[in-house]
């Protein structure tokens, strides 16, 4: 058990990758605060999903960390809750959506549709 995210298991060294939907290439300047330390990142995302997304980051927040994550692209905002799920130092984090509510739900599916239908 994890102390930082309850009911979270220890990485396993082997396990397989838990993606569960596709990503696509995707650019929205991102801003992430730390819900325990207030610790803050910014960067930019590499892609996206319905799941999570990769942000680029010289200073990323630790593995387990909850926090806030503001997106921001073309003038549309997603706000939403995370975990931080993996983190590769001086290259960026991982991170799985966790609680978004309307109408951030809907901007992440409209930003998923365009990319689907772009490609």
């Amino acid at each position: 058990m994890n102390a930082r995210f309850p009911g979270a298991s220890s990485p396993i060294s082997g396990v397989r990758d838990r993606r569960y939907t596709i990503r696509y290439p995707f650019a929205a300047d991102a801003e992430l605060i730390d819900m325990e330390t207030g610790q803050q990142a910014t960067g930019v995302t590499s892609d996206i999903s319905l799941g999570g997304c990769f942000i680029c980051t010289a200073k990323p927040l630790p593995s387990n960390a909850r926090a806030r994550l503001r997106l921001t692209r073309k003038g549309q905002i997603l706000d939403a809750l995370v975990v931080v799920r993996i983190v590769k130092p001086r290259v960026g984090l991982g991170v799985e959506f966790f609680d978004l509510e309307p109408p951030n739900n809907e901007v992440l599916s409209a930003w998923i549709d365009a990319l689907r239908r772009n490609r």
